[in-house]
């Protein structure tokens, strides 16, 4: 039986999943969620949907991958996204399409954690590096996404209803190649820890959850999140408002995870030699002068260069909080570390549409983008002040796992 290297399966793996996942959102989402009558505030809690169950139900994706096989994980992971993205070609009401959305939702509820967590148990000194690539990989899938949906949304402008039920035909097949590659994927862990006790194991996460540097760095994440998911649901609209069209839309939104795919191993290998604190601090600095930007043009290139320069400060976040969580956590608690930073990373994704909803539907879209900006600036500065614990609850036996 013909081998694979577990981790460049991983990483196609990721890539097939995430362009799936992406493909059904941006920019295709909010154009279709106005499609079937949604005002601003109604687009923004369709956005946020999937992202609550990432809220809901990362932490235990975490926990179970922890006790069971992360394998486990991942392919009842790559079922849901095999099969959501199907029942979008049914969908002719708002609240149909909010059950679609959350259902879909715990498709990358479950990958992302565990499938970081995976990442770093495989390396230790090179993590940073390695997940930045597992990311690039990711962001490839990231980066046609939206390319592809805005073409096709573009090409078949004559029939909306079409277009979308095009772009969710091949958000489906993409979901059912994850499938298939998640299947080859080895077990290359031991059988978790099949044989800890329940109590055991929620005595560790409730020590994971009362880290004081675990949940900064997670909020920061969170923040660049809160961020970026006001970005990708209102900068279509804010841009075809400004007169510019879906096509030029999807370059943004490619551009900007190109950005994030060409740099993430660069930086990840960065924060592996000089530490991830300041790399994070700075990042978070970045990107919310840049969002807060969005709000001051109304042409394409000055826009073009924003959503570049938002990708990298992502990148610099990115390729830092995953690896300094792990670096933080133990090998028997990773699988948790990680959950509860999905879980927090999606409350920031699950807020910034809601809250930006709001403010773009009482005073406008530019207000939305300076309102993202605040809160990055104010978690950047919590995270900054926050420095201190270290890894008090590491086991010593396992700072090489």
């Amino acid at each position: 039986m013909m081998s694979y290297n577990p981790f460049l399966l991983l990483c196609a793996t990721g890539l097939f999943a995430i362009f799936s996942s992406t493909i059904s959102k941006s920019p295709v989402l909010p154009l279709f969620a106005s499609h079937l009558g949604a005002d601003p505030s109604g687009v923004g809690f369709i956005a946020s949907v999937s992202a609550f169950t990432g809220m809901a139900f990362s932490i235990p994706a975490g926990i179970l991958s922890d006790r069971y096989s992360k394998r486990r994980m991942l392919l009842f992971s790559a079922i849901i996204f095999s099969t959501a993205p199907f029942l979008y070609l049914f969908i002719t009401q708002i609240w149909q399409l909010a059950l679609v959305r959350f259902y879909h939702g715990f498709a990358t509820a479950i990958f992302i954690p565990v499938a970081m967590a995976l990442v770093s148990k495989l390396f230790h000194k090179e993590r940073g590096e390695k997940m930045g690539w597992f990311s690039t990989a990711t962001l490839a899938g990231r980066f046609m996404a939206p390319l592809i949906g805005g073409a096709v949304i573009g090409v078949l402008a004559f029939d909306p209803g079409l277009s979308y039920r095009v772009v969710y035909i091949i958000c489906g097949t993409s979901g059912a190649i994850t499938f298939l590659l998640a299947l080859r994927i080895p077990q290359t862990e031991e059988a978790a820890q099949e044989g800890q006790s329940w109590g055991e194991m929620f005595r560790i996460f409730r020590t994971v959850s009362a880290h004081k540097e675990i949940l900064t760095t997670s909020a920061v994440e969170a923040s660049v999140l809160f961020a970026y998911g006001t970005f990708e649901t209102f900068l279509p609209l804010y841009s075809l408002h400004i007169g510019l069209n879906a096509y030029e839309v999807g370059i943004f939104l490619s551009a900007q995870v190109i950005t994030l795919a060409l740099s993430k191993p660069v930086l990840g290998r960065f924060s592996d030699k000089y530490g991830r604190r300041r790399q994070i601090f700075a990042g978070a600095l970045i990107g919310a002068a840049s969002i807060w930007s969005f709000s001051l043009f109304r042409s394409f290139f000055p826009l073009l260069s924003l959503s570049m320069l938002f990708g990298l400060s992502l990148s610099i976040v990115t390729s830092a909080t995953s690896a300094y969580i792990a670096d933080l956590s133990s090998g028997r608690s990773r699988g948790s570390a990680m959950g509860l930073l999905g879980s927090i990373m999606d409350i920031g994704h699950t807020a910034g549409p809601l809250a930006s909803g709001f403010i773009a539907t009482q005073f406008g879209y530019p207000k939305a983008f300076m309102g993202a900006s605040l809160v990055l600036v104010a978690i950047a500065f919590l995270f900054l002040f926050a420095e201190g614990t270290g890894k008090m609850f590491l086991d010593k036996q396992e700072l090489t796992d």
